[in-house]
C-alpha cells in the first residue's frame, strides 16, 4: 500500500507486523531442523533398532506378538500318559513268613508255655519283571501342547462328497449340531479330560483317474478350505487337513498347504492307504508310508511351529494294516509335533478292537486314535457303534476320536 494512503501514522503503528513474526518463526524452525534435529537423531540411534522403535518397545512388542506358552508340567504330563496307558496293575505274589518273637533279653516270648510267632507278608522273590509298551518313550512336547490333557473329537469328510464322511453328508448346521452332541457324550463319559471339537477335512483326495498331472489326486480349492476354517471358528474347534497323496508324495503336497498349516488351529492328517509306491492306481490296493514319510511330515510341521512360534502341531496317521506303516520303530517324536496313530478300520466291534490291538497298541509311537463309521460299523445285522464307555476301556485309551 502506498505510504500516503496509510491512514495510521507511522509512530502509532504496532511494534512489528504479523508477517514479521511469521518469518522469524519459520527461520527458527529451519535453524532447529538444521542444527539440533541431527544431534537428536544421533542420540536416538542408540535406542532404536532396525524396525524403527526403541529397544524396550521392540522387546515388548516381540513378546506380545509371540506370547510364551506356559512351560510343560512334566509331572502332570507323565501322570496323564500313565492314565492313558491304562495298564493292568502288576500282579505280585506274596508269601507269609512266621518269625518267633523275642523279649528284651533275647529270650523267646511264651504264651501258655508256647512260643509266640508274628506273621509278616513279603513279596515272593524275584518280583516279576513287567514290560510295558505304554506309555512309550517319546519326546516331551513344548508348552501349549493339546495332548494328552485334552481329547479331540473330530468329524471327517469332504464338502464335495456325501459318501466320504459326515462332514460333507449333512447341511452345515445339522452337522455341527451332531458334532456338539458327540462332544457332550465324550465329556460325560470322561469328565476329567476336556473335549475339543474338530473338523477333519480331506484337502487332497485320491482319484481313480490320473488327472492332468498324472498324480491321481484332486486338490481342494481355497474356497472350500476357507469354508471349513469358518465352520471350525463357529465351534471354537480345530481343523485337520488330510492328505491322500495318490502317486504324488508328501514333499510335493505339504508345501502347497503351508499357509493353512501356519494357522494355530490347523493340524495335519496323512493317509497311507492312498500312498501308492508302484504303478497301481489308488483304491486298487492298500498303499503305504514308511517311517521316512512320517518323519518328513513331522519335520515339516516342526519347522512351521518354530518359524511361527506356535504351540505343538498334531499329526494324525491313519492305519488298519501292518503294511500301511513300515519301520514304525524309526518314527521320530519331536517337541513341536504330537503324533497320533489312528485306527482307521471299520466293521463289527470285535473286529475293530482286534485291529486296534494288533496294529496300533502293539506298535507304540506316541498317542492313539480310534475311528468310528456311522454307516460301515453298523451295516451288518446286530452290529452297533462302539460307545465312548467301551473305547475308554481300551489299553491304551485313545485320545483322538474320529467319526466318518
Amino acid at each position: 500500500m502506498p505510504e500516503e494512503e496509510n491512514p495510521v501514522p507511522e509512530n502509532e503503528r504496532p511494534f512489528l507486523g504479523a508477517r514479521f513474526w511469521f518469518w522469524m518463526f519459520f527461520l527458527f524452525l529451519a535453524f532447529a531442523f538444521a542444527f539440533w534435529f541431527p544431534k537428536y537423531l544421533n542420540v536416538e540411534e542408540q535406542r532404536y533398532i532396525s524396525g524403527g522403535m526403541p529397544k524396550s518397545m521392540a522387546e515388548k512388542s516381540s513378546a506380545e506378538a509371540f506370547p510364551a506358552f506356559p512351560p510343560l508340567d512334566k509331572t502332570a504330563y507323565d501322570l496323564k500318559m500313565e492314565e492313558l496307558a491304562n495298564n493292568l496293575p502288576i500282579e505280585v505274589k506274596y508269601k507269609v513268613i512266621k518269625r518267633e518273637e523275642t523279649g528284651p533279653n533275647g529270650q523267646p516270648v511264651l504264651k501258655d508255655g508256647k512260643p509266640v510267632f508274628a506273621e509278616e507278608k513279603a513279596a515272593q522273590e524275584p518280583i516279576p519283571a513287567v514290560t510295558r509298551l505304554w506309555p512309550p518313550i517319546a519326546a516331551y512336547p513344548e508348552g501349549g501342547a493339546i495332548l494328552p490333557f485334552n481329547r479331540i473329537v473330530a468329524f471327517y469328510g469332504n464338502l464335495y462328497s456325501r459318501d466320504m464322511g459326515v462332514l460333507g453328508e449333512y447341511p452345515e448346521d445339522q452337522m455341527l449340531s451332531m458334532l456338539e452332541e458327540k462332544v457332550k457324550e465324550w465329556q460325560t463319559a470322561d469328565p476329567n479330560t476336556p473335549v475339543i471339537p474338530a473338523l477333519h477335512y480331506i484337502a487332497v483326495t485320491a482319484q481313480g483317474a490320473p488327472g492332468a498331472d498324472g498324480k491321481y489326486i484332486a486338490r481342494m480349492p481355497e474356497s472350500q478350505i476357507k469354508k471349513v476354517l469358518a465352520m471350525a471358528d463357529k465351534i471354537h474347534g480345530l481343523v485337520f487337513l488330510d492328505v491322500q497323496v495318490g502317486k504324488s508324495d508328501l514333499r510335493t503336497e505339504l508345501p502347497l498347504l503351508k499357509k493353512y498349516l501356519e494357522l494355530p488351529q490347523v493340524n495335519l492328517g496323512i493317509d497311507p492307504e492312498f500312498s501308492m509306491k508302484n504303478d497301481t492306481p489308488p483304491g486298487k490296493e492298500i498303499g503305504t508310508f514308511g517311517a521316512e514319510d512320517i518323519n518328513y511330515a513331522a519335520d515339516f510341521l516342526a519347522g512351521i511351529v518354530k518359524e511361527k512360534h506356535l504351540a505343538p502341531k498334531i499329526l494324525v496317521v491313519h492305519r488298519f494294516t501292518e503294511h500301511m506303516v513300515t519301520n514304525y520303530q524309526n518314527i521320530k517324536t519331536l517337541p513341536q509335533v504330537q503324533i497320533v496313530m489312528d485306527m482307521d478300520g471299520w466293521g463289527r466291534q470285535a473286529n475293530k478292537i482286534a485291529t486296534y490291538k494288533e496294529f496300533i497298541a502293539s506298535e507304540p509311537v506316541q498317542f492313539t486314535g480310534f475311528k468310528l463309521f456311522f454307516k460301515s460299523d453298523t451295516e451288518k445285522p446286530g452290529s452297533s457303534l462302539l460307545a465312548p464307555e467301551q473305547i475308554l476301556k481300551l489299553r491304551p485309551i485313545p485320545i483322538y476320536i474320529q467319526y466318518q
